[in-house]
């Protein structure tokens, strides 16, 4: 397809979720709430040619010799597949975010005020190789009244195209349009690119994935960019952590899901700490297939460890693989997370409040922890049902970004003949 006729498409296509749009934003949430009910039945209904297309991205994964992580990121099971239906249950029980009145006054001339949520309209939704993103951005956009544009990595192709096949067949059930849901079936960079400058149909755009897809959305697109961010999470272990919980926080936030955003890349541990229970964590990493990226100190007390350079301290392993630093105090350890952190979510681990407080005041993140794992900055483990993304940047929306994320509000103004 030329260049020409795929501009041609993707604005067609825009211009058909900008119109349903319109329709959607006056249905009653029993109505969405049916629709996204509806959804999940036959996704569940028809679980099995998700998998049949599924394959074809992972053998095609294989034959590209795609690593472990990405091959996670890509592979559905029936398992998989009812837990993202069930999402969408679960955004359908959520609290409809539009039409909330946040607040209301009277102007001293009689004109009645009111501050009213929402829909943001259009969503272009940008992302990789996960295609339950597919549905969970489907699921969050309809409950919150906007359409959406799915452009889905090349590599999940044949599985994306299948769920949004069922999925609008789905909606021809429902009072949802079916144009509300559109996906660009190419998998030429260019129709992402056309994306980049559809203002004047995309109201907002959404990029989830790698750090080099997030960074080209925002530096090429004229349309506004909701930034989500990669995930160089750390976990300080301070010198008064309690072992045990120190332990299961770190093995749980390193291996419990290795490919995702949330995940600890590295760890941060005090040196006094770590002289009285090298043994234990040294145990606890070989016992989880962990292997340590780190820093002279620790490198001499870790065995098999490599000795940890200036790319380690940034990399999003994605893998076992892990970074560790040791530090003489918290504050060290604040430096080296200012440093090298990506606002993300970082974690401390001690039982001496006053340290926890200086980081949790100090460090500038989406989301911190003190005495928990990394692993709960997720939508669904935060009640939001599900997530279109993890913001990073602090303007509209930051960490999860559940339904009332992709809102936005408008004044009402109710008079009785006032001019001014």
């Amino acid at each position: 397809m030329s260049t020409v006729n795929q501009a041609f498409t993707v604005k067609e296509q825009a211009m058909k979720a900008q119109k349903a749009s319109k329709l959607l934003a006056i249905l009653s949430t029993e109505e969405k709430n049916a629709a996204l009910n509806t959804i999940a039945d036959r996704l569940e209904q028809e679980y099995a040619i998700i998998l049949t297309a599924n394959e074809v991205d992972l053998d095609a994964g294989r034959k590209q010799n795609f690593d472990d992580a990405f091959m996670d990121r890509l592979a559905l099971t029936k398992e998989r597949i009812f837990e993202f239906a069930q999402g969408l249950r679960d955004v359908a029980n959520l609290e409809d975010p539009t039409g909330i009145v946040q607040s209301d006054w009277e102007l001293e001339n009689g004109i009645q005020v009111e501050q009213v949520t929402v829909p943001l309209g259009v969503i272009g939704m940008i992302y990789e190789a996960r295609p339950n993103v597919t549905v969970d951005a489907t699921g969050l956009a309809l409950k919150s009244g906007n359409a959406v544009v799915l452009k889905g990595g090349s590599s999940a192709i044949a599985s994306n195209k299948a769920i949004v096949d069922i999925m609008r067949t789905a909606l021809e059930d429902t009072r949802i349009p079916v144009e509300a849901v559109q996906f660009i079936d190419s998998t030429d960079r260019e129709a992402t690119k056309q994306l980049f400058t559809m203002k004047q149909h995309i109201d907002v755009l959404i990029p989830r994935g790698g750090e080099s897809l997030i960074n080209t959305v925002v530096e090429n697109a004229t349309v506004p960019v909701l930034e989500t961010g990669v995930g160089n999470c750390h976990l300080y272990i301070d010198k008064e952590a309690n072992v045990d919980q120190a332990i299961n926080i770190f093995i749980n936030a390193k291996t419990d899901r290795p490919a995702v955003c949330n995940a600890v890349e590295t760890l941060i541990v005090h040196k006094e700490w770590l002289d009285a229970n090298q043994d234990t964590l040294v145990k606890a990493m070989l016992e989880h297939g962990i292997h340590a990226h780190a820093d002279e100190y620790a490198h001499s007390l870790i065995p098999g460890a490599d000795e940890a350079t200036e790319e380690d301290w940034a990399n999003e392993y994605l893998s076992r693989d892990v970074a560790v630093k040791t530090v003489e105090d918290v504050l060290e350890a604040i430096e080296h997370i200012e440093i090298y952190g990506t606002k993300h979510s970082e974690a401390i681990i001690t039982e001496n409040d006053k340290t926890a407080n200086t980081f949790l005041k100090l460090i500038d993140a989406a989301a911190l922890y003190h005495n928990a794992s990394t692993r709960f900055t997720d939508g669904g483990a935060m009640g939001f049902g599900a997530e279109i993304g993890i913001s990073t940047q602090k303007l509209h929306a930051r960490g999860p970004m559940g339904l009332p994320a992709l809102t936005t509000i408008k004044y009402i103004m109710k008079g009785t003949g006032q001019t001014r």
